[in-house]
Parts: C-alpha cells; sequence; structure tokens
C-alpha cells in the first residue's frame, strides 16, 4: 500500500495501446506514471518525450532499462503490463513478488494455467490482479443492467450475440504485426478479440460459466494462429451466447441481447462511439394485423449516459486505472477482477480445444 494519495505507477514496455493509458492516469486524479521500462533506455526515454509533449505529468518519468529494474523500485505502487502475451506470465509474477499491484493486458495468458500461476502469486503477495478490459468500468454497464433486471424491459432473457472485428491490412496479417506472430500472440483474434466478445457474455450471465461451449477456427494463419474465429456458449439456466470475432471483417463491435418480449442493442460496447455520450437502445417491436394489412412497428428507447468516449476524466479507459488505483492504495484485494479474468480465459481455451477437435463440444 502507498504512503502517498496518489498511485505511483510504471508501464513494461512501449506499446502503442500504453499511450491510452498514460493519458488515462495522467486524467484518473489519483495516479502518476513514474517510470517506463523498455529493454533499451533510449527507446522508453524517446517514447516518455512523445507522450510528455501530449499529455505531459508535472514530474517527468523516468526512463528504465530492462523490466526488473523498474518492478525493483521502491516508488512504484503498481505496473501497467502491455507485454506480449507469450512473455507477459513471468513479468506479472515477479512484480507480485516484488509486492507490485497489477494491470495486465488481455488475453491474460497463453492458456489458464498461465493465468492460475500469476493468481495465485498476486494472492500469495497481497497485491490486487486485474485485466484491462476498459468497458467493464463504464456506467453504461450500472444502466443496462438495470435494464436488465426489470423483467418488464425485454421479459427473460434467451440469447447474447456478439461480433468484434476490424480488417486487418496485408502486411499485418504476413506477421508485420506481433497480434498474429505464434511465438508472442498465439491466440490471434480469439485472443486479442474473443476475450471482449466472451467477458461481456459472463457478465451478462453474472458469472455463471457455460455448461459447454463449441468453437470453429475459420481462417487461421500458416502457423495455426486464429485470424476469424466463432463459438458458441450453452447455459445451464436456459440461455445461450454466440461470439463471432476476425481480422478479416470491417469495423464491427456490435452486441444484441434478445428476451422473450424484446431485445437490447449496443453498437459498440468495446470502443465507445466518438462524442460525449454513450448508449443503447431498447426495442420492443409489435406485429399488428388489422383486417389486410400487416405491420412491424418499431419501438425504441435510446438509453444515453453522460460519459465521454475517449481522452476524457469520465472515458472509460480513465474509469479503469482509477478503479485500480482506488484499490491500490485502500490495501483492499477485490478477488473478483482475477476470478473473472480466469473464467474468460477457461471459456476462450475451451472454445479453442473444441475448434481444434472439429468443433466437438467441451464440457466446462
Amino acid at each position: 500500500m502507498s504512503n502517498t494519495l496518489l498511485c505511483r505507477w510504471g508501464i513494461l514496455g512501449t506499446a502503442t495501446i500504453a499511450r491510452k493509458n498514460w493519458q488515462a492516469i495522467r486524467r484518473s486524479g489519483n495516479g502518476l506514471v513514474r517510470a517506463v521500462a523498455s529493454r533499451d533506455a533510449a527507446r522508453a526515454d524517446a517514447w516518455i518525450a512523445e507522450c510528455q509533449a501530449d499529455h505531459p505529468f508535472a514530474e517527468r518519468p523516468e526512463a528504465v532499462a530492462g523490466y526488473e529494474a523498474l518492478i525493483d523500485r521502491d516508488d512504484i505502487d503498481a505496473v501497467y503490463i502491455p507485454l506480449p502475451t507469450g512473455v507477459r506470465k513471468d513479468w506479472v509474477i515477479r512484480a507480485a513478488r516484488a509486492g507490485k499491484h497489477v494491470l495486465c493486458e488481455k488475453p491474460c495468458g497463453s492458456h489458464a494455467g498461465e493465468v492460475e500461476e500469476m493468481i495465485a502469486a498476486c494472492h500469495e503477495a497481497g497485491v490486487q490482479f486485474m485485466d484491462g478490459v476498459m468497458y467493464m468500468h463504464s456506467e453504461r454497464l450500472a444502466a443496462l443492467r438495470a435494464s436488465l433486471d426489470q423483467g418488464s424491459v425485454i421479459g427473460r432473457l434467451r440469447r447474447i450475440a456478439t461480433q468484434f472485428s476490424f480488417l486487418a491490412p496485408e502486411d499485418f496479417l504476413a506477421g508485420g504485426n506481433i497480434r498474429v506472430q505464434t511465438d508472442l500472440e498465439p491466440l490471434g483474434c480469439l485472443g486479442d478479440l474473443g476475450w471482449y466478445n466472451i467477458r461481456f457474455a459472463l457478465w451478462t450471465m453474472r458469472g455463471e460459466m457455460p455448461a459447454s461451449v463449441t468453437g470453429r477456427l475459420i481462417n487461421q494463419t500458416a502457423g495455426g494462429v486464429p485470424t476469424e474465429f466463432s463459438g458458441e456458449l450453452i447455459f445451464a439456466s436456459g440461455p445461450t451466447a454466440g461470439f463471432y470475432c476476425s481480422f478479416l471483417t470491417g469495423h464491427q463491435q456490435w452486441a444484441h441481447l434478445s428476451g422473450t418480449d424484446g431485445s437490447i442493442e449496443l453498437r459498440d460496447f468495446v470502443l465507445p462511439a466518438y462524442g460525449s455520450e454513450v448508449e443503447f437502445t431498447l426495442s420492443r417491436p409489435r406485429f399488428e394485423v388489422e383486417g389486410c394489412d400487416f405491420r412491424m412497428e418499431r419501438h425504441d428507447t435510446r438509453i444515453a449516459l453522460p460519459e465521454y468516449s475517449n481522452s476524457h476524466a469520465t472515458a472509460q479507459e480513465t474509469k479503469l486505472f482509477r478503479h485500480f488505483a482506488d484499490l491500490a492504495l485502500s490495501g483492499r484485494i477485490d478477488d473478483s477482477w482475477p476470478r473473472l479474468a480466469l473464467q474468460t480465459q477457461r471459456i476462450l481455451d475451451a472454445c479453442l480445444a473444441s475448434a481444434r477437435d472439429g468443433g466437438r463440444p467441451v464440457v466446462l
């Protein structure tokens, strides 16, 4: 636990996503970046200079040569680890053993066994573990939950459907991006995008694990890294969830919840559309017949909340780092976050195992 009013962050690596989270920490109100590590101190220094020019901290963070040197510092309370999945486990464990709280990118591990090791190390050290799913911290989810809990809105939930995709350029798919490199990101689009699909289904189901899953590996690289994937989750309580994730399809990130009396649609469930509001739509259409007149009537209600999409004190990425820092500064460990990360990884693993076994159902 820090003896300051601010959570002092260290960033391991200079990944592109870390730029977004640099400014999220700056806007959080309860955190600051103390140091950034790279294998080359000059690279870290250049990266810091670029971020400082855009969103400066009053005290310039230090460039550190080597991840271990940053982890060993006594002026760091928490580390953000956006390192590739293939090398992440060891650094999460080292950070935990050094008494640092850990916020790591997703997928958390190459398989559930790695995530179990990370969580065990954090539990033993008494530090917080959390993955970087930003939308989990948006006010939109609280409003969505309230709508779901009102049985009169969509009735009994029956179906969860999601898609998260973007069209990757040819050089990306040819190995120019780490997300298709077998040693660094072996889970490909399933880990990079499907993690969000699976997490949304888990959140909707209040953490209920599916009884069984199936997966279909539609496309993959020559090295076996998924580039297009679909999965199906069957829950013992009744609902089902289907998802599609892909590096081969244009930008889409929608979620649709179907009930016995209506539905809820989110057109941007992962990355909110640019603007000062987040929203979702409640739909209760009616089919009316009057003599020879048949008509389908749209009855929609738009629910909007004042929350900026990005780069703002109210944005979901800022709330992620603010919430995490609150836990780190308080010394209270919230075990629901590591549990949710491990559940997500286990479902992901099962979907991939099914796909590589011809689509046979995998029982969890």
